[in-house]
């Protein structure tokens, strides 16, 4: 699981999901690359699931990038607690995801390896993705 080695404040507010990601929208390492959609919390365990769904696939081939990092602690209270005593204490770590970021990249492989790895790891995800080529998203944003 990811997570961070040290933080400087324990607990975080929320925050908002509007907006597009402005960063981490072009494919940089790999060849091709799985795009979010849809804005979300992605947690740490979702995104180790989707990266060994498509390591698992592509077998020794090929390398694989992850470009997102869970860096947000999201907090529970206990089970039947009563209100008020404070914030809970962080339970899991969450990546804020917003559409058009970049998750994961690959490389090595032909597209259709590549492609069905990508799907592999889309269904392991809590939103809609979409599989791009490198030119692809070079060329949205010039």
């Amino acid at each position: 699981m990811l997570l961070p080695k040290r933080v400087k404040f324990r607990r975080v507010q929320r925050g908002r999901l509007t907006g597009k990601a402005l960063r981490g929208n072009k494919v940089t390492y790999g060849d091709f690359g799985l795009v979010a959609l849809e804005p979300a919390w992605i947690k740490s365990n979702q995104i180790e699931a989707a990266r060994i769904a498509m390591t698992r696939y592509i077998k020794r081939g090929g390398q694989v990038w992850i470009k997102i990092f869970p860096d947000k602690p999201v907090t529970e209270k206990p089970a039947e607690t009563r209100m008020g005593s404070g914030k809970g204490s962080p339970e899991y770590w969450v990546a804020v995801v917003k559409p058009g970021r970049v998750m994961f990249e690959i490389a090595g492989v032909p597209e259709e390896t590549a492609r069905e790895a990508m799907r592999l790891a889309a269904n392991k995800l809590p939103i809609k993705c979409k599989f791009v080529c490198k030119e692809e998203t070079d060329g949205e944003q010039e």
